[in-house]
């Protein structure tokens, strides 16, 4: 049977479409404080209107909407999902095919803010509920939901709400992570891990005007001050310059670094295609490549702002200088920890009229794939990922894993209805339709294996 027509005659499949299009319509966009409220509560709707025990808290910024399916068996184990309903934004800046916060189906693909990241999970894995239930009656596992509505924004306020539920969620024996991809081999990916983060923002005042280019070669410019100041904390292949920076750094196991040669499907040739790269890679061979990648910290400047930047020339030695910056963190760094390091570099090397402001960050987290939950998952995998299953222990990317294992201690694995051009965060943000329907497969045998 074709794709659309297993939408359009399974009715629990076409009316948790019907959700995520409403869904996908709401703008909820904790960056721009718009539309969670109203999100959250029409989960809490949908929720309830599946049977699920549901909490809706509002006492943070961003309210967390929990629902509870609860199992007649006296000794049912739990299931949790994490999932979040904020987006990115969606705007000007970005080239969308059709409108951004309307669901849109063509040519075996689904379409929308959020339908990846991470609305279209939601709908997929309560389908996969209903659709167990109608099968087979009560649910052999309890399974809770936790939907937080500030993930796009460093997770503000998550550890509160996690430490106020924590008696009805720790103990649970798996929790299954936002969203997954299928890579380009078709394979299902099974990962256990983020990357953590800290930001932050330099600026460097040099003057309280700017002052006239002709005394460029006797007076230092904030823009140059800035330069050399960054420049001085990396060097030409990328290794942050900073003391005592990769004391923290949990090294990967021989097994971590078999399993990312063996199904991390990056090398400098795909990059080079993906992204049209025009400069040399920072690193020398494809092992260099994949432990930087996915098991050592990075620094990197995502914006520059300094002088003149209208038609035409304008003489000046910019009076201010402000760039905006991350280090990308692995397991056991401290996102404050390293800022003070950043901070006290500066000062060492003699740039100490550099302000930094500290901005966010999480820790990172790799999970243990061999324990038997999770286990368990990578076995079932096998069913429904002809083309393979592929077991990562971390991504290169961050989110909140580490403080939901935290605070909740349980096996964490991450799967789900992406595919390497998904568009996260970018214009047509998509799915395949197939991958959606193969997602719901999977999760109603999640919980079948709990009989």
């Amino acid at each position: 049977m074709k794709q659309l027509e297993i939408v359009e005659q399974d009715g629990i499949v076409g009316h948790y479409l019907s959700v995520l299009k409403e869904l996908i319509a709401k703008r909820s966009i904790f960056a721009q404080q718009t539309g969670l409220s109203e999100t959250a509560s029409y989960l809490k709707e949908v929720f309830q209107a599946a049977g699920a025990q549901v909490i809706l808290d509002e006492s943070y910024a961003a309210p967390f909407v929990m629902a509870t399916f609860a199992s007649a068996k006296a000794d049912a184990k739990t299931l949790i999902f994490y999932n979040h309903y904020d987006v990115q934004p969606a705007d000007r800046d970005q080239i969308w095919t059709s409108d951004p916060f309307q669901l849109d189906i063509r040519d075996g693909y689904m379409y929308g803010r959020g339908v990846d990241d991470d609305k279209g999970h939601i709908t997929a894995r309560l389908t996969a509920i209903e659709k167990y239930r109608q099968a087979h009656g009560e649910l052999p596992v309890n399974i809770i939901f936790i939907i937080e509505g500030a993930e796009e924004s460093a997770s503000v306020d998550l550890e509160k709400y996690l430490a106020k539920y924590r008696s009805t969620l720790v103990g649970a024996d798996l929790l299954v992570w936002e969203q997954g991809i299928f890579n380009q081999k078709g394979q299902m990916e099974i990962t256990g891990g983020t990357k953590g983060i800290v930001t932050f923002d330099a600026s460097v005042k040099s003057a309280n005007v700017d002052i006239h280019s002709k005394f460029g070669g006797t007076i230092n410019s904030s823009s140059w001050y800035l330069i050399n100041a960054l420049s001085s904390l990396r060097d030409s292949r990328g290794k942050i310059l900073v003391d005592g920076i990769y004391d923290d750094v949990l090294e990967p196991t021989k097994r971590e670094m078999d399993l990312v040669r063996q199904y991390a499907l990056v090398d400098e040739q795909h990059l080079r295609q993906v992204y049209d790269l025009k400069l040399p890679f920072l690193t020398q061979d494809q092992d260099a490549l994949l432990k930087t990648l996915f098991f050592e910290p990075s620094l990197n400047i995502q914006g520059l702002q300094t002088g003149y930047q209208g038609q035409g020339v304008k003489t000046i030695l910019p009076a201010e200088a402000r760039a905006k910056l991350e280090v990308r963190l692995v397991p056991d760094m401290k996102p404050k920890k390293v800022f003070q390091q950043i901070q006290d570099q500066l000062v060492r090397n003699g740039f100490d009229q550099v302000q930094l402001t500290y901005t966010l960050g999480e820790e990172g987290y790799r999970s243990d794939m061999t324990a038997p939950a999770i286990l368990n998952v990578i076995d079932l995998a096998g069913q429904f990922s002809p083309a393979g299953v592929a077991v990562l222990p971390t991504t290169a990317g961050t989110g909140p894993m580490h403080q939901v294992f935290e605070a909740l201690e349980v096996p964490i694995a991450a799967f789900g209805i992406g595919h390497p051009n998904s568009r996260d965060h970018g214009g047509d943000e998509n799915v395949k339709v197939a991958d959606y329907l193969t997602h719901i497969e999977m999760i109603e045998e999640l919980i079948k294996s709990y009989e």
